[in-house]
């Protein structure tokens, strides 16, 4: 699943800083739009319903962009902002202070293995095409097609009515406009919602129910696993400062000891990698009722050094009967492979360091006991914040507004600033008061983000009676003016129907309900989810690479039908295999992996090194996505993985094992796709040094690096295939990062060698050194320096 927010400006980006230890600084960067003043999500200040946020970047010209791929459902291009019926008072006439351009778009993409989650994303109060010029000149020939650089033509075609999408595609990172106002302030509305039949499809999904705000969390039975590994440690476990009969300072330093504070008490662990390194942060619930207070709000640095670095060494030197189970169990907290090798309790001790208390004392616990169990992000852990609020949970009162009382209740109020009017002063309002509570505490503010509620649409005109009608009673705001203005409610509702569309959406009219979420708390999450569906892996081949042909350079071209081929066969054993070596744990890793693989590979067409039986390493020749080579490599993954010696063919006698049967025998379709591409990620991560060359960031010098660490540490001109790896990271940062470029083009200048072929090597005088017996020339390459034009245009139908 690839997802972005809304807007992405350049400067949040900080993906070269090896020191950050923000795990997604742009996300934080975009937080930071929201105003606690306005647009508070799930509660308007006047204790309404508000299904979305409001967000104000820096700039008024920072575009508006599709957060991921998806369908056009509806939309509207405003020329003109209307009337909320104010008047100006510097012109005496009803101030235009109000956009009503709008996009709906619907999404589709997988959370894992049968795991198929649809979704919308709503950007509303998108600015009138008039106002838009003095951000941007007019295109003289706008595309029919939307891109992240410019509107589409069908975006610039201004209208009062709502237009059906009628099949119309954008992809992530696409400008859909800009932002716009409402009722005279600036901002974007921007929601998340499922329909409640895919909400159910996805979180109630048959063997993959998601625990979505559940208090007694059970181990789940599926291999759903994405993002953080949490851990619920009952109050009977004792926390130990070495692990109990084992003798291993270097793996295990000495920590503390402890114990929770009852027998009754529960501790949330929440443990991650970011940038090699283990964090760790904890949640005491001292009396174990559901109440967790978080101990320790700055995570905690394991005091072994670069975990995630040697996480291979660690699994190596603790689980010898299988390292390969050994690293899932340090990864996940449990062995997703199967079948597993390792099956006893002994075999499968996974003691880690976790915090005890608000100091940040950590201990060691075994977090393979069957006491404890082991979630992940894909679970929704209700201590992180997630509550599902349906029914009788919602906070309302008895006339459908929030109620201050029982939000407080759901949220807490322990930061809250405090709202001093008594109820028996008549300058008391419960509007003032719940807005004091949301405004005054960005801790309150943090809780409502976990909220997923399900409720009505704003945007559908057919619920503005239930929605508005105290307004209208007499001690509403329009009743009580209802002498000097007694169409006022009307022209209220006339007003919100210019705005509204849902009713014009067939598949949703109807006063549905829908599940909201908070934006960009849905996106933060859903980042972590690095499973990629077929689509998604398919755009990972570029459509146009040069290759270096003696001395030119000429293009080769990937059709989609022949990308989208690929990646359906590859899509499953890719992504089990990226996950279970952290190669997907961001998306930076995946460019750099993806870089090799593709061209290595001939677009995952090859697993087998051609003509390999006439190198000198014959038979341990490349085989795999990233080519396993020499007998080292095999032998080195097949101590790994484990597997069972004796019997193999006299060739691979020094092995032990049956490469050809086990990995690929030829490139006619005779290969093992799961273990092609899990030695491809063992590789990357028992490779000294290679996932922080990946983690460094995705300047040149950064690819150049991570080729060497595939093809050996060699003057620029002997790493093959680095004209390609090259053009492939810009194209690929184009399509996996962030990054926003300003064409479908760039100018990529590099130092390589100037003929694909090796030449003479000559002496002083110019003649052809002659080597070997019978003499022929030496040849070597020499390097030059090429500047070409690299594509960047997106791989799509």
């Amino acid at each position: 699943m690839i997802i972005s927010p809304p807007f992405l400006p350049q400067s949040g980006l900080n993906s070269g800083n090896v020191n950050n230890t923000d795990p997604d600084p742009l996300m934080t960067a975009i937080e930071t739009y929201e105003p606690g003043c306005h647009g508070v999500f799930p509660i308007t200040f006047d204790r309404r319903w508000h299904g979305g946020i409001h967000l104000v970047p820096e700039t008024l010209d920072e575009p508006v962009r599709a957060v991921a791929d998806g369908e056009v459902v509806a939309y509207r291009i405003s020329q003109q902002p209307i009337s909320d019926g104010h008047i100006d008072e510097a012109t005496g006439k009803e101030a235009l202070n109000t956009n009503t351009g709008f996009l709906l778009l619907r999404h589709v993409t997988d959370t894992g293995d049968g795991r198929s989650l649809t979704f919308y994303s709503l950007y509303m109060h998108l600015l009138d095409l008039t106002a838009q010029q003095s951000l941007a000149a007019p295109q003289a020939n706008p595309s029919q097609n939307s891109s992240p650089t410019a509107l589409a033509a069908w975006l610039l075609e201004a209208g009062d009515s709502v237009k059906q999408g009628n099949g119309k595609k954008v992809y992530r990172k696409d400008i859909l406009g800009h932002w716009g106002q409402s009722q005279g302030m600036r901002h974007l509305h921007f929601e998340i919602f499922m329909t409640e039949a895919d909400f159910t499809a996805w979180f109630d999904q048959s063997g993959h129910t998601v625990q979505l705000g559940a208090k007694n969390p059970v181990q789940p039975t599926s291999n759903d696993w994405w993002g953080h590994a949490y851990y619920v440690i009952p109050g009977s476990v004792q926390f130990l400062d070495v692990p109990d009969g084992v003798h291993d300072a270097l793996h295990f330093p000495t920590l503390g000891r402890g114990k929770l504070p009852k027998d009754t008490s529960k501790l949330y662990v929440e443990a991650y990698f970011h940038k090699g390194q283990r964090y760790t942060r904890a949640w005491l619930d001292e009396n174990g009722d559901g109440t967790p207070v978080l101990m320790t709000p700055q995570p905690i640095r394991d005091r072994y050094d670069d975990y995630e670095y040697k996480l291979c060494e660690r699994a190596k030197a603790l689980y010898s009967t299988c390292p390969s189970d050994g690293y899932e169990l340090l990864r996940f907290g449990r062995i997703l492979s199967q079948p597993p090798t390792l099956v006893s309790a002994q075999e499968k001790a996974t003691w880690v360091a976790v915090p005890l208390d608000a100091n940040g004392t950590q201990g060691y616990v075994d977090i393979n006991k069957t006491t404890i169990v082991k979630l992940s992000d894909a679970d929704f852990p209700f201590f992180t914040g997630w509550q599902k609020i349906d029914g009788e949970t919602a906070p309302l009162d008895a006339s459908g507004l929030f109620s201050y009382r029982k939000l407080r209740q759901l949220v807490g109020d322990a930061t809250a600033t405090a709202y001093d009017v008594p109820q028996t002063d008549p300058q008391f309002s419960l509007d003032t008061q719940l807005s004091s509570y949301v405004q005054g505490s960005s801790d309150v503010r943090s809780g409502l983000s976990g909220f997923v509620c399900h409720t009505k649409s704003e945007w559908d005109s057919t619920n503005n009676d239930e929605r508005y009608q105290d307004l209208n009673k007499p001690d509403g705001y329009f009743g009580k003016s209802n002498d000097s203005d007694p169409d006022g409610y009307e022209k209220f509702q006339g007003f919100l129907k210019k705005i509204q569309f849902m009713d014009q959406v067939s598949a949703l009219a109807g006063e549905k309900k829908f599940w909201f979420f908070h934006p960009l708390a849905f996106i933060r999450h859903f980042r972590k989810c690095s499973w990629l569906n077929v689509d998604e892996m398919a755009r990972a081949f570029p459509r146009s690479l040069l290759h270096l042909s003696l001395t030119q350079f000429h293009a080769s071209t990937t059709t989609w039908n022949d990308a989208h081929a690929r990646a359906r066969t590859w899509v499953l054993p890719f992504n089990q295999a990226t996950r279970k070596y952290g190669v997907s744990a961001s998306r930076q890793r995946l460019l750099h992996f993806f870089s090799h693989v593709v061209p290595e590979t001939g677009n995952l067409h090859y697993v087998r090194e051609i003509q390999g039986e006439t190198k000198s390493y014959n038979p341990y020749y490349g085989r795999g996505l990233i080519q396993l080579t020499h007998l080292d490599n095999y032998l080195a993954y097949g101590h790994f993985r484990k597997f069972p010696t004796g019997g193999a063919p006299p060739e691979f006698s020094g092995l032990g094992w049956d490469p050809n049967g086990l990995i690929a025998r030829d490139n006619a379709g005779h290969h093992n796709a799961d273990n092609c591409v899990d030695s491809a990620c063992f590789y990357v991560a028992n490779r000294a040094n290679m996932l922080s060359h990946m983690d460094a960031g995705v300047s040149q010098n950064h690819a150049i690096t991570v080729s060497k660490d595939v093809n050996g540490y060699v003057a620029i001109e002997n790493l093959n295939g680095l004209e390609v790896r090259l053009q492939s990271v810009l194209y690929l940062r184009n399509t996996l990062l962030d990054d926003i470029f300003d064409g479908q083009t760039v100018s990529l200048t590099f130092e390589w060698r100037r003929n694909s072929q090796q030449e003479p090597v000559l002496d002083a005088q110019g003649h052809p050194v002659m080597v070997g017996s019978p003499p022929h020339p030496k040849k070597k390459y020499y390097a030059t320096q090429h500047t070409i034009t690299s594509s960047l245009e997106l791989q799509k139908p």
